[in-house]
């Protein structure tokens, strides 16, 4: 099988990509390479795959790849994913995550693709209180200009599902954490911070809540869904690792040896979600799939690995310098 990797350099993506070159599977990667982009996370399978740097916006660029590709498959991981920063510039989002959804979109039925598989967030769903929890049948209720693009992305293939009968499955994952993370998202911000005896920004008091998801079990739970999905269907991917963000803080300060006085609470984030919660029955019934890795583990492998790959990390900080002062008041 022929798979086409959309974002492959990123996060989440490169698991994926690591881990289907270790299955067999015939990769093909596209990514801009953006900011958050980094071909270093490929280097280990770096001979295994066909890369092309892209924007998926570009429609005639994106119909050459999948002429000379000819996928059977495409993940869609591309995305620009930071809430913050679609607080700060909300138009890059709409751009790349509707219109470059939309172009893959075209190709993909233009080239009777097997099956399409569109990366989401349980951020579409908007927020919680302390109790309940979002299913795949919840209403889309998006609060940020994230979420909104993430939301019209998957009203984009819903459309195509039903329309024209392209063979979509939408997925929908939890907060994801694990290694090569780039340090603007939570965890990897805490261990950077505390690493430099930084002062460790918490928004607000640190009440929010998320559902935390190993990055190894995300890309597992996509290749169940590759081999035993339905199209046209949604999928939760989520772990049942409730934590608040203040709890996080404290174990990765713990697991450092850092004192508490380094966590500094700051201006809370515009809009920010409360709570968020899955329900992920329906994968472990339909897919057999359930995760692996529970947080505490899955926090100890992370900061492990922060702490073999310094370097890395600090390279990114650096680039971070500026972009920090904006978000962090």
């Amino acid at each position: 099988m022929k798979i086409l990797v959309t974002g492959g350099a990123g996060f989440i993506g490169s698991e994926f990509v690591r881990q289907a070159v270790k299955k067999g599977y015939q990769v093909a990667v596209v990514d801009k390479l953006t900011y958050a982009g980094d071909l270093e996370r490929l280097k280990e399978i770096w001979d295994s795959i066909n890369f092309y740097r892209a924007d998926i916006t570009n429609p005639e660029f994106v119909e050459h790849i999948f002429d000379k590709e000819k996928p059977d498959v495409v993940i869609h991981f591309a995305a620009e994913s930071h809430v913050d920063r679609s607080i700060l510039n909300p138009a890059e989002f709409l751009n790349s995550n509707i219109l470059g959804t939309y172009v893959l979109l075209e190709a993909s039925k233009k080239y009777n693709i097997n099956l399409f598989i569109n990366i989401s967030t349980d951020e579409v769903y908007g927020e919680l209180g302390e109790t309940g929890k979002f299913t795949e049948e919840s209403p889309l209720k998006p609060n940020s200009p994230y979420s909104v693009s993430k939301a019209s992305a998957d009203m984009l293939g819903r459309a195509y599902f039903r329309t024209y009968g392209l063979p979509v499955i939408t997925i929908r994952p939890s907060n994801n954490y694990g290694p090569w993370q780039y340090p603007e998202k939570l965890i990897p911000v805490v261990i950077a911070k505390a690493l430099q005896n930084e002062t460790v920004p918490v928004y607000g008091k640190g009440l929010n809540v998320r559902e935390w998801l190993y990055v190894e079990d995300c890309a597992n739970a996509i290749f169940a869904i590759i081999e035993k999905g339905k199209p046209g269907e949604i999928y939760n991917v989520a772990s049942g690792e409730e934590r608040r963000n203040i709890e996080v803080v404290k174990a990765i300060l713990e697991l450092l040896g850092k004192p508490y006085d380094l966590i500094k609470f700051v201006e809370d984030r515009p809009g920010h979600d409360f709570r968020y919660s899955m329900d992920f029955s329906k994968i472990m019934k339909e897919c057999g799939w359930k995760p692996k890795t529970n947080f505490e583990e899955g926090l100890e492998k992370t900061v492990k690995w922060y702490l073999e790959h310094k370097q890395w990390l600090f390279k990114k900080v650096e680039d971070l310098k500026e972009y920090w002062k904006k978000v962090y008041k």
